[in-house]
């Protein structure tokens, strides 16, 4: 049924070990005049957590400052009609997936809110709003890391740049209204900041449940999705259906939008931990979104080998080959020294590709090798999954490469980064890593 920052963020906030000590950190991050505030709650029998964000000693629907983000577009919402069912995975190898599934028990409260909960008082007290510039300030003087800051510039970038597509008029015009300006930013920041703190390696997001109907803005009677939601949601498999109102808002498609790795069904898993992010009204079906951290096993693929032998190139020649073959998409290419007919030393070149990229380095070696034949080989391979990060170290940024699965892990520092500490430092390679150890 949509989504929304609300309960995407108590659903992220189960998952945590002490949820209260990560509350007490939101409160602590410096959004202006802003209050975090975790309650238990149960829809339907099922137990969990709802949030709370407090301007001054206001509570601040999502949904109202959903819409009221942008000048233009000030729907009255209410937090809870977005589910965001996420069912978030964690391969063993370190790859976490995000299912969000979409409950429909939150669309009503959408309809509602817009036809009779629209604040007046809201509207007639507050009319400053902020730009893209004015976010960025606040974004800026928060206590969280950079990664984070720029997860939450760059979801409201996406919804900045589909409110000008849908308004006609350039992005650095867009304004959000100040109703709306602190509890969107806790919410997204919240968000951003769980999934950091989680660190995720994959996310699979549902499709993406967006309502039916029309819905009630200062302009008129808008469609639903709102035009800003359906170009946030370009690209990505949505659906109506039954439920008239808004089920997606666009601070929710853009969540979704900037952290899914892929959309589709939840991968075959190990869950470990469960989040349930409670709406606040009650509804026939459970007004919830779920949250499902797991672990997969190790991962297989195909992969060809193409190779070929030569015996009339030139070390120089051969390895001007590699290269170019290597910016064709080649995944490993190697050498290994044959003896041929009438015993002549030769080298046999073995290229490993994809079976999309297998054209291309056909016609590469083609072209840089003195090969009148190319051989062709099929193989089943066992992978482990890759984390990449880059760690801040006393001695400047290192690379760091994770491979995780089938009970294995592995850690390797990148070479490049390795080699010019050792140099700036005068140590061998191998104090280096001791160092970063």
């Amino acid at each position: 049924m949509g989504a929304a920052g609300d309960m995407l963020t108590a659903a992220l906030l189960e998952l945590m070990p002490e949820p209260d000590t990560f509350v007490e950190k939101l409160n602590e991050i410096g959004i202006p005049n802003v209050t975090f505030r975790r309650e238990d709650s149960e829809k339907c029998g099922i137990h969990g957590t709802h949030m709370t964000v407090l301007v001054g000693d206001v509570e601040e629907g999502e949904d109202l400052h959903e819409h009221t983000h942008e000048h233009m577009h000030e729907h009255a919402h209410d937090h809870p009609h977005d589910h965001f069912h996420e069912h978030t995975h964690e391969h063993v190898h370190g790859h976490f997936h995000v299912h969000i599934h979409d409950h429909e028990d939150d669309a009503h409260e959408h309809v509602h809110e817009h036809e009779h909960a629209h604040d007046e008082e809201h509207h007639e007290h507050h009319h400053h709003h902020s730009s893209m510039h004015e976010i960025g300030h606040i974004v800026a003087d928060l206590n969280v890391p950079d990664k984070v800051k720029d997860d939450v510039l760059a979801v409201y970038q996406l919804i900045a740049e589909a409110e000008s597509h849908a308004h006609g008029v350039p992005v650095t015009e867009i304004h959000f209204h100040e109703v709306g300006t602190m509890d969107a930013v806790a919410d997204i920041t919240a968000v951003c900041l769980l999934m950091n703190e989680i660190a995720p390696d994959e996310v699979v997001v549902s499709p993406i449940h967006v309502g039916s109907g029309q819905v009630r803005c200062a302009h008129g009677i808008l469609p639903v999705p709102a035009p800003a939601t359906l170009h946030i949601l370009q690209g990505v498999p949505i659906y109506g259906g039954e439920i008239k109102g808004e089920l997606c808002t666009p601070t929710g498609a853009a969540l979704l939008k900037h952290f899914a790795s892929r959309f589709g069904d939840m991968p075959v898993m190990k869950p470990t931990a469960i989040g349930y992010g409670m709406g606040k009204k009650d509804f026939p079906r459970a007004n919830c979104v779920r949250v499902t951290l797991g672990e997969t096993e190790g991962k297989t693929d195909s992969v060809l080998e193409l190779s070929c032998n030569v015996d009339d190139m030139t070390g120089e020649e051969v390895g001007f080959a590699m290269d170019r073959l290597f910016e064709a998409g080649a995944r490993d290419v190697y050498t290994m020294q044959i003896s041929m007919k009438k015993s002549r030393p030769a080298i046999r070149l073995c290229v490993l590709c994809s079976e999309e990229d297998r054209d291309r380095i056909v016609e590469c070696m083609f072209k840089h090798t003195t090969t009148i034949g190319i051989r062709e080989a099929s193989f089943n391979r066992y992978v482990l999954d890759r984390k990449f990060e880059t760690l801040q170290t006393p001695y400047g940024e290192v690379r760091k490469k994770t491979s995780f699965g089938y009970g294995a892990k592995q850690v390797k520092y990148e070479y490049d980064d390795l080699a010019r500490i050792a140099e700036e430092q005068n140590l061998s390679l191998t104090e280096v890593k001791r160092l970063l150890k």
